[in-house]
């Protein structure tokens, strides 16, 4: 039983550790995104940093045109890091699950 407990908390010792590896490497998955006419274009991380933002000089003659391009943009591209953010730590944690007898139901 002792050994059975110590093989567990290895399993999530393992899964902590992996999942750890994961959120550091999304912080180097870039998304980009742009605006549909291309006059703004954004990077951002799978952990939901902003990277770069470019942006034609047409819209600095319009403030709340820009205001509006930057949250749709941002706002895309945010959604999307969030998508892959989640993907990848779902797997993580599916993979990293132990089999505990019972538990199979949270799979």
């Amino acid at each position: 039983m002792f050994g059975d407990m110590m093989g567990l908390m290895g399993k999530l010792q393992e899964a902590k550790a992996k999942a750890e590896e994961t959120k550091e490497r999304l912080k180097t998955v870039l998304i980009d995104e742009a605006s549909s006419d291309q006059l703004l274009k954004t990077t951002v991380t799978a952990s939901g940093r902003i990277k770069e933002i470019s942006l034609d000089e047409a819209l600095l003659e319009d403030k709340e045109q820009l205001e509006d391009y930057l949250v749709l943009t941002l706002n895309k591209a945010l959604e999307k890091a969030q998508d892959i953010h989640d993907t990848e730590m779902a797997a993580v944690a599916k993979e990293g699950m132990p089999n505990i007898p019972g538990m199979d139901m949270f799979k």
